[in-house]
């Protein structure tokens, strides 16, 4: 048996006015955030379903339900640095995350670096192991018309000996 694993997540938030717009832990100025229970940072939520996925703890509203009052307005940052201390102690180390984020609008290059450096640091892994890219849906669908933002993401994992 093999000692890498997996992972796909996925996530999607909605974009509401009077709402922060934080994605991969960095707060862009915007006119519209995402909604949802924590600080609905889609990008983090991805990468943490990834990670869950190939460690097979589940997913984040399992380990981080929504019904919860703690986790409120919490920054997904904080979860995820949750996520990799569960990891650790399941005994995996990650390889690499790669994730992408879909959105028409604002443009993220000149965020992206800083993503993958918040994302590495909470993990406590090198930079050099996350990579983080975005597309435009051409103005098709939800992420298309604005309405709305998604990402992928996918880990791959080696547990230890």
């Amino acid at each position: 048996m093999t000692n890498l694993r997996i992972g796909h997540g996925y996530d999607v938030h909605r974009l509401v006015e009077g709402r922060k717009l934080i994605l991969g832990g960095v707060e862009i100025a915007w006119e519209k955030g995402l909604l949802g229970h924590s600080d609905a940072d889609v990008l983090i939520h991805a990468v943490m379903d990834a990670l869950t996925g190939a460690s097979r703890l589940g997913d984040i509203g399992k380990l981080f339900p929504d019904t919860d009052p703690a986790y409120s307005g919490i920054s997904s940052l904080k979860l995820l640095q949750e996520v990799g201390a569960l990891l650790k102690e399941k005994g995996y180390d990650i390889v690499n995350i790669d994730a992408t984020l879909l959105a028409q609008r604002p443009k993220i290059a000149p965020y992206k670096q800083k993503m993958a450096e918040n994302i590495a640091f909470a993990l406590e892994i090198d930079a050099e192991q996350v990579n983080v890219k975005a597309t435009t849906e051409e103005g098709l669908g939800f992420t298309g018309d604005g309405s709305g933002m998604a990402a992928h993401a996918v880990a791959l994992l080696e547990k230890r000996a």
